[in-house]
């Protein structure tokens, strides 16, 4: 079974009994039946734990802005969600101040020097698998980028009344103390424990060497709070050139691993202009490339907003057509057009631009599914990354972030670096490590995003904000799942301006994915009626043999009393705090 459906399939399937209705009920009647978003008047914290929640809320009790929180929220996250919370992978920040002013923040992995585009090929020709390949082991890892982001964002745009160190420490105490660890937790870490068990130090410090954690243990990670503490006392700089830099390379190299001190000391994150459009007249704000999420999405929207979604009704077989046929069109592109744009020529505006969308639209049928053979990337042009973990942060000013960071795989490469407590990335597969091939997700990739030194991997991350009409912030979101990243924070803008849910509501509902290659629908369990299907497969649609839960995801939401609303998917876990 995939990480992602082992993850959301064994765990959390009694959560969506809710689905259910679905099949029984009018729409209005199914929002009834869905939980409320955690209401709070001042602040708000929506993360996939509880600890680290109420870490970032009490980060803004004692003076900090939702950037201070968001960092010591990711650096908990690294502590009590080791799976996708990392320091050794890398991300994507999004950031609207109470001002109207918006910046983005590219802390995404970047390949070694010693990196080349058949790295991951042998001489035959083939794709390595398991150890060497670009998923498991020391070779998967780009460098990574999170504290450098973090600090970043902090020496630039925190509040200047908490210390770096303040962020740092509820973390290294996490770490330091332990925290119990919760049923789905102990058991992801035994259903992982084939792979984590080939690294010595993965296999001690998350196995136990054999003694396996279970439910109520108390999780101690004492190499990871020392690695914190310096962390704290030296800021970012320690990670890429003091001990734990040096720690990094030492393991690496005895291993056959390509990240060396030039590699760690050369990394720098980038503010990128964030990628900004429409829908209905509402603006949607969300990552350039490398980030292919904000792409991909507002060139579904674009394509949409010529069809009465509101009209047409909410899971209609009418409206998931189009958005089917939308998806498979800009999934498409995605695969063809989309990479680091330091490195490759990405036609930005050509894709988001209205004019295109229009000449996309004309090529969709009401009623026939067009097969994904037939679809060219950017064939009406005018001219010319699963597990992952979001969190959304506002403050009482105002200000918002939208943070999603990203380990790639569960455990990333399985690889802890000896002594430090580090779990690394392994994003070498987010590039095409056999362009015209698909990756760990199935993502066809093309070779604009070849593997090339100092490079960064193509991402499905899609951290967004979305204004309401007079440009004051309505609502922000981004999810975990790889590709299906994109179709979760899609469908949940839909859901909330085309059928008028909440927050909970616009995540909480059930939702499918097409990403051109294969060419089938992935949908959920009770997520559609029998009859939906029945009509679509006699439009021509291929349905995925079996329905999986379809990424997870997080949100904020201000009313228009300046209530502040926190959601956390059914899928997962998690907690929104606020006060």
């Amino acid at each position: 079974m995939h990480l992602s459906e082992f993850h959301l399939n064994r765990f959390l399937p009694s959560k969506f009994i809710l689905f259910f209705v679905f099949l029984l009920l009018p729409i209005a009647a199914v929002r009834a039946a869905w939980p409320e978003p955690v209401r709070a008047q001042r602040t708000m914290v929506a993360s996939q734990h509880e600890l680290a929640s109420k870490i970032g809320v009490e980060i803004m009790r004692k003076g900090g802005n939702a950037v201070d929180a968001a960092i010591a929220v990711g650096l908990a996250l690294a502590v009590v969600y080791p799976e996708a919370g990392n320091i050794g992978g890398g991300g994507f920040m999004l950031i609207r101040f109470n001002d109207g002013t918006i910046k983005a923040i590219d802390y995404r992995e970047m390949a070694p020097r010693a990196a080349s585009r058949n790295m991951f090929v042998n001489e035959k020709g083939e794709l390595i698998r398991d150890e060497g390949s670009s998923t498991v082991g020391y070779r998967a890892s780009g460098v990574p980028g999170t504290l450098a982001g973090f600090e970043l964002a902090f020496k630039k745009y925190g509040s200047r009344k908490i210390s770096w160190r303040e962020l740092v420490e509820p973390a290294r105490i996490l770490a330091r103390d332990g925290y119990i660890l919760s049923h789905r937790l102990a058991e992801l870490l035994y259903a992982y424990r084939e792979t984590l068990s080939k690294y010595p130090e993965s296999n001690r410090v998350f196995l136990r060497n054999g003694k396996f954690y279970k439910e109520g243990d108390r999780f101690f990670q004492p190499e990871l709070a020392e690695t914190l503490r310096r962390i704290g006392l030296f800021g970012a700089a320690e990670f890429y050139k003091g001990r734990t830099a040096r720690l990094i390379a030492a393991d690496m190299k005895a291993n056959g691993g390509l990240i060396t001190l030039e590699d760690l000391e050369a990394y720098r994150p980038i503010e990128r202009t964030p990628l900004r459009g429409t829908y209905r007249g509402y603006e949607i704000v969300t990552m350039p490339p490398p980030s292919s999420g904000g792409l991909v999405m507002l060139e579904v929207l674009n394509i949409l907003e010529g069809f009465n979604i509101r009209e047409l009704g909410y899971n209609s077989a009418a409206t998931l057509h189009v958005l089917v046929e939308s998806m498979r069109r800009a999934f498409a592109d995605r695969a063809e057009f989309m990479a680091d744009p330091d490195f490759a020529d990405v036609p930005v505006g050509k894709l988001v631009d209205k004019s295109y969308a229009d000449a996309l639209r004309r090529t969709i049928s009401v009623d026939k599914a067009t097969a994904s053979s037939k679809i060219r990337p950017g064939s009406q042009m005018i001219t010319e990354g699963n597990e992952t973990t979001h969190y959304t942060v506002i403050d009482a000013e105002g200000n918002v972030v939208s943070n999603t960071y990203t380990i790639n795989d569960l455990y990333g490469s399985r690889v802890t670096i000896k002594g430090t407590g580090i779990v690394m990335n392994d994003e070498m597969d987010d590039f095409a490590a056999r362009p015209g091939l698909p990756n760990l997700f199935g993502l066809i990739q093309g070779e604009r995003n070849k593997i090339e030194p100092g490079k960064r991997p193509l991402s499905s991350m899609t951290p967004t904000i979305v204004l309401r009409k007079d440009g004051s912030f309505w609502f922000a979101l981004g999810a975990r799942g790889g590709p299906r990243i994109i179709s979760a924070v899609l469908q949940a803008v839909i859901n909330v301006i085309d059928h008028d849910m909440n927050i909970q509501q616009a995540i909480d509902a059930p939702r499918l994915h097409h990403q051109w290659i294969p060419d089938e629908i992935a949908y959920e369990p009770y997520g559609l009626s029998p009859d939906t299907i029945s009509v679509l497969r006699g439009y021509g649609h291929i349905f995925a043999s079996r329905p999986v839960y379809l990424a997870s995801a997080t949100g904020i939401m201000v009313g228009s009393d300046g209530v502040r609303y926190g959601a956390i998917d059914s899928r997962s876990d998690g907690k929104a705090v606020g006060y």
